[in-house]
């Protein structure tokens, strides 16, 4: 008997959830075959079968397993079953119908199911356009008749369901998963350990949209990705983090650690919550090499496939509630980093360029710092840096203009 334990899966961990079983009891699985999920606070991740064998389960899902628990075990001497054997089905000749019956092709389509409850040609119409069911909507005319505006106040309020459980006062208890705890850890410990403030400025994204507009087509063709923001927003913060290098450190006791390297780390929201993935060195990546970059982690988080060395680091983090419509933040910091950026809502405005007022789509941008490490100074020199770069985008490519980098002035 081979007893299958939980791995070490990090020096800071040291427990994990048995999130679900892929593997029934009882049966024969091969070596390296999936057998369950599990879940610490940083990732979720495979068990693999060590050897071939009929599996035994040991821990029930949802169980709490320390490191070097026995989740199950396998009988490597259990005998292989045989496939069972695939038989064709003989097809039976149709015999003709008699001259005097119908066949059966011809025979009287059946009735659909009518429904007991009634309603108006007008409340029919509107339940068929939208897919309410007639069991949803309480009908108040005569013998509870469905009405038009019955259907359309059912629409208004989905949780009354024909008016049985209208306003229900339920309650549903879930258990909270490693991760969500280490999230709400993690974030309570940022507020409370830190100096945390925030400092706002706004971009004009007229540039980066006109880009993306005229090179999307042929970036896909040569690169095999979109051409998104957040390549954008990754090398404009990995200049001003160089130029700013107090953004880019921490403290660690009575001293402060600098960084000649970005690692970004990206927010990412997968059906567990919050994670955020490394990108390592990204200051030596082109924008397509980060457009990779993020598509590959994106995808890894959606499908619960993160490691947690894919998640381990990061010197500085980049998130965008953009996505969700949020038009203004404050991120809270991703300790034991110093600083944040948040990414919000592209939305056309009112600006006032050169004395003339023109609508342009522009974008608030919130960074959130410790101002044990980061003052004032740097925090909005950092964020007026963003800003230029991702206004003026050819700044990217040396850093300053490129006449005075003709000049070298």
């Amino acid at each position: 008997m081979v007893e299958i334990k939980v791995p070490t899966v990090g020096e800071s961990i040291s427990e994990v959830t048995l999130v679900k079983w892929v593997k029934n009891e009882g049966d024969y699985v091969m070596r390296d075959e999936v057998l369950c999920e599990l879940e610490s606070e940083k990732a979720t991740f495979e068990l693999n079968a060590e050897q071939a064998g009929t599996l035994h389960r040991v821990a029930a899902e949802g169980a709490t397993l320390a490191i070097g628990d026995t989740v199950c075990n396998i009988d490597e001497t259990a005998v292989k079953p045989d496939a069972p054997a695939v038989t064709a089905t003989p097809v039976a000749k149709a015999s003709p119908a008699p001259k005097d019956e119908k066949p059966l092709a011809a025979a009287t389509p059946k009735a659909e199911p009518q429904s007991d409850v009634k309603a108006t040609p007008v409340a029919q119409a509107i339940m068929s356009d939208k897919q309410v069911k007639p069991a949803d909507v309480k009908g108040s005319g005569p013998q509870g008749r469905i009405l038009k505006h019955d259907v359309l106040d059912a629409i208004a309020h989905p949780a009354r369901k024909g008016g049985d459980g209208a306003f229900t006062r339920e309650e549903r208890r879930e258990k909270m998963s490693n991760l969500r705890k280490t999230v709400a850890r993690r974030l309570v410990e940022a507020k409370n350990s830190t100096a945390m403030l925030t400092t706002f400025n706004e971009v004009d994204m007229t540039r980066i949209m006109d880009i993306r507009k005229q090179y999307k087509d042929v970036f896909k063709e040569l690169h095999g990705v979109n051409l998104g923001f957040m390549s954008f927003f990754t090398k404009a913060c990995c200049i001003a983090l160089q130029e700013w290098p107090a953004v880019n450190a921490y403290i660690d006791g009575d001293s402060l650690v600098f960084h000649d390297y970005c690692d970004i780390s990206i927010a990412v929201s997968g059906p567990k919550g919050l994670v955020v993935p490394v990108i390592r060195n990204a200051e030596s990546l082109s924008l397509a090499d980060i457009e990779k970059k993020v598509g590959e982690l994106a995808g890894k988080a959606r499908e619960n496939k993160l490691s947690p060395d894919e998640m381990a680091g990061g010197t500085f983090t980049i998130t965008n509630g953009g996505v969700f419509g949020s038009l203004m933040s404050t991120p809270i910091i991703n300790i034991p980093q110093s600083a944040i950026l948040g990414m919000h809502k592209i939305q056309d405005r009112p600006i006032a360029i050169n004395g003339k007022v023109e609508i342009r789509p522009m974008m608030y941008l919130a960074v959130s710092y410790d101002h044990r490490i980061i003052d004032g100074r740097e925090s909005v020199g950092f964020l007026v840096r963003v800003k230029e770069l991702l206004e003026q985008p050819e700044l990217m490519i040396f850093g300053k203009e490129v006449v005075k980098v003709l000049l070298e002035v």
